[in-house]
């Protein structure tokens, strides 16, 4: 039974009490109409809770703004949602366009650093969050006393006489509550076996991320992707204050999944009295890259789960990690995000997940 304003209710309760459900929660579709983000269409979502998220329908169904009781969580850069035609693809044109935002979906055929593999050109992070959905759904339904909101749509990426794969995205959320949930589903809809590259940029801001933030998870172990992080090595876990001319850190965790199959890290700031969490399925998602970046505006965590680390298709294939789908062939991708408010509440997850920190 959803809990709002310090009170359970009942469907019945919340006929009486408003004049309509979107009084207090719901999903709307709207258009962006300035600059570079005209035309991009947006899903605006709110659960009740105090969570509200912004899913960019033209961007591979990312999400975008959010944020919880007004206080934001996502890291935003000045490129914003910007229309999908801005896209650069070459080399590192991808950031050009990237927005931050709670999360930019890195694939579909590639992701990672720039690279030349067997011939193709894979800029960086592939085309993913450059693609705009179709057959776009919203619906609203009670289920027993529980109330779910829910996103469909399908994107393509098509290269002809070479790839076809679909990704039918889902995006679910429950009134009342402060999580998301993400269900992926990636067929192979082109006759030739094809590399298949899944990575979820999660990209955690301030005031979320400060010097009193800290990320919990298990792991057996970390290690630094190249020289640039290598002194970070051993305050990985640490934030500090927003430096001038700081070189990104990038480190890979061993995380170990809990009873139910699923990799957990949560940063947590307890001044502020919030955490947020992501949560993945291993089976289909086994790497862990966390992206710290402690710069002058971009003061920024990366959670990211993934079937491949960040170095580029080529090295993927190099290492033996690089995933594929045969034709007609599907996979299923699985993840939560969520929001933790209150010492209790921070407690009580951390418990559950076995998390140190």
């Amino acid at each position: 039974m959803p809990t709002l304003y310090g009170r359970e209710v009942t469907q019945e309760d919340l006929t009486r009490l408003s004049g309509d459900l979107s009084q207090v929660a719901g999903i709307r579709l709207m258009t962006l109409t300035e600059g570079r983000e005209a035309g991009v269409r947006i899903a605006d979502v709110r659960t009740g809770s105090g969570l509200r998220f912004q899913v960019t329908l033209d961007r591979g169904m990312d999400l975008s703004q959010a944020e919880y009781k007004g206080v934001p969580l996502a890291w935003r850069s000045p490129a914003g949602d910007a229309h999908p035609s801005y896209y650069e693809p070459e080399g590192k044109g991808w950031l050009r366009t990237f927005p931050g935002g709670l999360m930019t979906g890195c694939g579909l055929t590639s992701a990672g650093a720039p690279s030349l593999d067997e011939g193709e050109q894979c800029g960086q992070h592939g085309r993913l969050s450059h693609l705009a959905a179709t057959e776009i759904s919203s619906s609203t339904r009670w289920e027993g006393t529980e109330c779910r909101f829910v996103l469909t749509g399908v994107v393509h990426e098509y290269l002809p006489f070479s790839y076809h794969l679909v990704l039918r995205r889902t995006i679910e959320t429950t009134l009342g509550k402060s999580a998301i949930f993400f269900r992926d589903l990636v067929r192979n809809q082109g006759t030739t076996r094809t590399p298949l590259m899944m990575l979820y940029h999660f990209n955690i801001g301030w005031p979320l991320v400060s010097p009193a933030t800290r990320l919990l998870l298990r792991a057996t172990g970390v290690r630094p992707r190249d020289a640039d992080a290598a002194p970070g090595m051993g305050r990985e876990r640490e934030c500090e204050p927003p430096s001038a001319g700081y070189r990104e850190q990038v480190f890979y965790h061993d995380l170990v999944a809990d009873a139910g199959g699923f990799n957990t890290a949560t940063l947590v700031n307890r001044p502020l009295g919030l955490g947020l969490f992501v949560r993945s399925r291993k089976a289909e998602l086994p790497f862990f890259t966390q992206w710290k970046m402690m710069g002058e505006g971009m003061y920024v965590v990366g959670l990211e789960p993934g079937n491949c680390l960040v170095e580029g298709r080529a090295r993927e294939r190099a290492s033996g990690r690089l995933s594929f789908l045969e034709p007609g062939e599907e996979r299923e991708f699985v993840l939560e995000c969520g929001v933790l408010d209150g010492e209790p509440e921070l407690q009580k997850f951390m418990t559950s997940h076995d998390l140190l920190g």
